[in-house]
């Protein structure tokens, strides 16, 4: 079976919030983890699946997930495993025909994201010491549109 890009189903926001933890805490080492995976798969349940579209790669089993709402990007992470096989791109794809324009944050420390956002068209708004993020860590707004 091959990959498949689908709209995720409610009950499966535990596995959503358990590649949300790898993939962050691979991605962004030089953070610590603040929550717990109990906390997380709250979150996820109870914030993100209402407010947000969740829209998955499935290929028999879970390899990462987008989740987006009007005018923003909240979540997008790809189980390490999985990186650099263009699932990110095919997920960001979903949003982009979903929303003409879309915005999002991304830790300044996260070379690889910022690098992945701009080749997909995003662009550089602006920078912050990151004194409004729960990290405290400098962030930067991207935005991109159609």
């Amino acid at each position: 079976m091959g990959a498949v890009i689908r709209r995720a189903l409610a009950e499966e926001s535990d596995k959503v919030a358990a590649i949300h933890r790898i993939s962050f805490d691979t991605a962004l080492p030089f953070l610590r983890t603040r929550h717990t995976p109990d906390e997380d798969r709250y979150y996820f349940r109870t914030y993100v699946f209402p407010a947000c579209e969740v829209w998955i790669v499935d290929d028999g089993g879970l390899l990462g997930f987008i989740a987006f709402r009007e005018g923003w990007i909240d979540h997008l992470y790809i189980h390490p495993d999985h990186v650099r096989r263009g699932y990110g791109r095919a997920l960001l794809n979903e949003a982009k025909t979903h929303y003409p324009e879309l915005q999002l944050w991304t830790f300044q420390k996260n070379l690889g994201a910022i690098a992945f956002y701009e080749a997909n068209g995003f662009e550089l708004v602006r920078k912050t010491a990151g004194e409004k993020n729960q990290e405290h860590e400098p962030d930067a707004l991207y935005a991109w549109s159609r």
